[in-house]
């Protein structure tokens, strides 16, 4: 088995190999990545650490992107748990050391807007990327690890920086694309189709800029669950009605269990608005304003493999399959409605000058206007059936920030340049017009409100409200100072030391039930959370040494913090007028994580080698806390070390052939959990032995691109304990090879048409469910 893992590995690493076997024999004239025009990444570039990106001209040439955050496909060490073409609820970044499960360890923003989903930790809290689409990106960048004062303890993973197009001309485009997909499973031999339209005009006219983009996404995404029954759930005998259609199958821990039929089919219809507004005050001074809007209707349909004598489709009672009984229960088929729309607000007065001093004040709201998700509590066999039911309603939840940042660069010019890195070009330091020092300094908050409130009408479809059934709610805020110190020591030695303060708080936790409010209506039933507040203190350090021309040296450490979310914190259920099942004494999440770099210019790229360690002490996951419930508890310790390769070089070869590849290797192992022993020594969850991309682009004079590409995840388990070998079957984490294809086609200066296939070789692979199968993408698009 291990034989069969490495062989995609060696084929990724060969090529990779043989591509810089060409490079490599660089001159020093020649060792200079050029970076072309647009706006810089809002990432602390000017520390010497691992950051990665992508233009969006390449995003555009080289990747099949129908959501934005198709966008880090290749980036290394990096996966999105995308299930289908429109995937709002569960696509998860994963980084280097931490898996698809863990959404509150990394951080998202668009233009300096917050787009993670802090209000809890999980598949449920993913980044809102529908606040970005594809067509509205210039650049993406990633920052790996904790290594910027600037950010806070979620960072831990990785910041994703998304940086959209803000026009200095008049500019518009217009883009139309479909895809298609066939899907087998089990009992499932289905057809999904979609579409998506977009439109974005923008302008600059004196001192003001603007930008508005609209966009459409109509997607059917294939089953991603399957209502099962475990072998030993059954009772031998004639009770039931006798069906056909079950299908044998094992679930992950290698149990025997019957796949009745496939649930969660999703038609998502999204609708996306974003106007973005500029005024240059001076020539220093820029204000900005964003605003949002993005709404969604959803729908969740089951079809039963089930079938009676008559050959009608079975949804509800006892059942016999093969002399074994079976009950069928409302929630095994349970479809669903969702309604939501999200609105997002984001200002900011900035003064950008490269002088010895400048500043910047920046604010962001996202607000949960309308968030509701209908589910029928009664077997009903379709979306248009009527029956009791619950409305979850999450309205009112959201998160806002407010930052005043700024930087001191003693000694500068009001003319100075933009800092290059470690010894690049700076022999006469601070008197040639550098700063020998850039001081980076702010103060923050950052504010979560989580507002649940579930009640059940007699029409799941059309019901209002109704009676209540539970409460859930809580905030967090987080308080922040930083400072951290760039310093240039000479030509070859650059160094920055940083510092982060923070002070947490959880307050407002508050739980209810039906018995709670009816024991207790003077009160509406609420039980309330004990206040929490923390502070700590995580300290920064990066070093980088310029060996050569070619070669430079980078090491990293920095501390990081994560709080406890408020879906995490305010946990629990209530009997006897107590909240049971909730950890009060919860712990923050405290992660010490270093990396060793070096990295050679090559004639046309770069390569890199990264050695980095992660320990994390009261890693916050969900295990037992007693035989039948599962709560969020602290993991005592889990370690991490692991290798990342990155390459990437144009005009390999010939002309117009650029390739990128990168491999990761992560040896994460528990090492210490008192609440589950029989996990110590096992992996972390959903954390891959070894990952590997890679990339290659080849443009045929102006006119044609081809792009081909391959990613790789090994193996992985969802469990804490490892005890789900299984991960081939639904709920379970599997391994995979996929390849991608893309070719574009420039009809005009202003018409391009693209034809791409994600999944070419039609791997089935899992992350709990299923991924997409082969899918056919086209794209035809206009620009002015």
């Amino acid at each position: 088995m291990n034989t069969f893992k490495c062989k995609p590995l060696a084929v990724m690493l060969a090529a990779m190999g043989a591509a810089a076997s060409v490079i490599c024999p660089a001159r020093a004239d020649h060792a200079v990545v050029t970076v072309n025009g647009g706006r810089p990444s809002s990432l602390p570039t000017q520390i010497p650490t691992t950051i990665e990106g992508i233009t969006g001209a390449q995003i555009e040439d080289r990747i099949n992107a129908s959501d934005s955050e198709d966008a880090l496909k290749y980036l290394p060490s990096l996966n999105v748990r995308k299930r289908y073409v429109g995937d709002y609820d569960h696509a998860v970044l994963a980084s280097r050391a931490s898996g698809t499960g863990n959404s509150a360890r990394s951080m998202v923003y668009a233009d300096g807007i917050l787009l993670s989903n802090l209000l809890g930790n999980g598949a449920t809290y993913t980044p809102r990327w529908g606040l970005v689409t594809p067509e509205e990106i210039e650049r993406v960048d990633v920052l790996y690890g904790p290594f910027s004062a600037a950010y806070p303890g979620n960072s831990v993973g990785a910041v994703v920086d998304f940086q959209t197009r803000m026009p200095t001309r008049l500019e518009a485009h217009v883009k139309l694309s479909g895809y298609g997909q066939g899907f087998r499973q089990y009992g499932s031999d289905t057809r999904h189709y979609g579409k998506q339209g977009s439109a974005s005009v923008g302008n600059r006219q004196g001192a003001w800029s603007w930008w508005v983009d609209v966009s459409r996404l109509d997607s059917n995404g294939q089953p991603i669950a399957f209502a099962n029954k475990l072998l030993t759930q059954g009772t031998p005998g004639s009770g039931g009605v006798p069906v056909a259609g079950a299908i044998a199958d094992r679930n992950p821990v290698n149990k025997d269990w019957l796949i009745l039929g496939a649930t969660n089919q999703i038609h998502t219809v999204q609708d996306h608005a974003k106007v973005k507004l500029a005024y240059d005050l001076s020539p220093i001074l820029r204000a900005s304003y964003t605003l949002g809007w993005w709404k969604n209707d959803a729908e969740r349909s089951s079809q039963s493999y089930l079938r009676d004598a008559a050959g009608n489709r079975v949804y509800k009672g006892d059942i016999n399959v093969g002399g074994v009984k079976y009950s069928l229960l409302p929630s095994d088929f349970a479809p669903s409605r969702g309604e939501l729309e999200h609105l997002m607000h984001g200002f900011s007065l900035k003064q950008h000058s490269k002088g010895v001093f400048s500043w910047e004040l920046a604010a962001s709201l996202y607000d949960y206007a309308k968030d509701r998700v209908r589910t029928p509590t009664v077997a009903v066999p379709d979306l248009h059936t009527s029956g009791q039911g619950n409305i979850t309603d999450m309205g009112g939840s959201g998160w806002n920030t407010l930052a005043l940042k700024g930087t001191w660069r003693p000694g500068a010019d009001a003319g100075a340049g933009v800092d290059r890195g470690a010894g690049s070009g700076a022999a006469n330091g601070a008197a040639g017009g550098w700063a020998a020092h850039v001081v980076d300094f702010g103060l923050q908050r950052d504010s979560a409100k989580l507002r649940t409130h579930v009640s059940s009408g007699a029409d799941w479809i059309n019901a209002g409200g109704g009676k209540h059934v539970s409460t859930f709610n809580g905030e967090t805020r987080l308080e922040s100072l930083y400072a951290q110190d760039t310093w240039r020591i000479s030509e070859l030695w650059k160094a920055t030391l940083g510092l982060r303060f923070e002070r947490w708080q959880a307050f407002g936790g508050e739980l209810s039930s039906a018995a709670s409010l009816a024991a207790k209506p003077e009160t509406g039933g609420l039980l309330r959370f004990a206040v929490r507040s923390e502070n700590s203190w995580s300290p920064k350090a990066a070093l980088a040494y310029r060996a050569s021309e070619l070669w430079t040296l980078k090491a990293s450490t920095g501390r990081a913090v994560r709080n406890p979310t408020a879906a995490e914190l305010f946990q629990g259920s209530i009997v006897d007028d107590k909240i049971i099942n909730t950890d009060p004494s919860l712990r923050a999440e405290k992660s010490w994580t270093s990396e060793l770099t070096a990295e050679r210019m090559l004639e046309r790229g770069s390569l890199r080698a990264t050695v980095f360690h992660e320990n994390t002490r009261d890693a916050l996951y969900s295990q037992a806390l007693t035989p039948t419930v599962n709560t969020v508890q602290n993991v005592g310790e889990i370690r991490t070390t692991g290798l990342e390769l990155s390459y990437q070089a144009d005009h390999v070869l010939v002309r117009g052939l650029s390739l990128t590849g990168s491999m990761t290797y992560a040896d994460s192992e528990i090492v210490r959990n008192d609440k589950l022993p029989a996990s110590v020594g096992k992996r972390q969850p959903r954390v891959p032995d070894w990952r590997a991309t890679a990339l290659a682009s080849y443009h045929v004079g102006d006119k044609w691109t081809a792009s081909a590409g391959a990613r790789y995840s090994g193996r992985q388990y969802g469990t804490l304990d490892n005890s789900d070998p299984n991960g081939a079957t639904y709920t379970g984490v599997s391994d995979y090879l996929v390849a991608d294809v893309r070719v574009r086609y420039r009809f005009t200066p202003q018409w391009t048409g693209s034809l791409g296939i994600d999944n070419l070789n039609n791997r089935k692979y899992w992350a709990f469910h299923p991924y997409t199968q082969r899918t056919l993408i086209a794209e035809l698009k206009f620009d002015l």
